[in-house]
């Protein structure tokens, strides 16, 4: 079985979880930014994952376009999508629902937030003084949920 794992990130976290998905499949796979893929590329694989991160409670658009544009050749895969983002429990999943089409949403045989990350050097200045503003912190923190990543992985072999 052959798996494409396709992400949008925008800190860097995303691109860590999508490795992170990788290296607990048994046969890998090639993981690649979404802004660099031809979407003819997805007829070479069985399974694809998609995934993108937060910003303001929203999903980048690239994410959101890539899902509508190419729902139909989506479903014809074994499916898995997920989001990196700080939020948890129902707050995450409701971000995780409004990231993708509900049919896709509903083909997946996994979804899930993965956690996240404030990555502050990454950050351009107006973008570090709203994390500070909203979160009270000023230095990086990292929340990616290891046990999900692995779980996601058990479910998309």
């Amino acid at each position: 079985m052959s798996t494409l794992i396709l992400y949008a990130t925008k800190h860097g976290c995303t691109e860590r979880c999508a490795h992170k998905i990788g290296e607990h499949l048994p046969g890998g796979a090639e993981i690649r930014p979404l802004k660099q893929v031809n979407p003819a590329i997805l007829d070479k694989y069985d399974t694809v994952v998609l995934g993108g991160s937060i910003h303001a409670g929203r999903v980048q658009g690239a994410v959101k376009k890539f899902a509508a544009r190419h729902s139909a050749a989506l479903r014809e895969k074994k499916l898995g999508l997920f989001i990196c983002c700080m939020e948890e429990g129902e707050k995450a999943q409701q971000q995780l629902e409004s990231s993708f089409p509900p049919d896709l949403l509903k083909h997946a045989v996994v979804s899930s937030w993965l956690g996240g990350a404030f990555t502050f050097e990454r950050m351009n200045p107006l973008e570090r003084a709203i994390i500070k503003k909203i979160s009270g912190t000023d230095r990086n923190v990292e929340k990616i949920d290891e046990q999900k990543i692995a779980a996601f992985a058990r479910r998309i072999t």
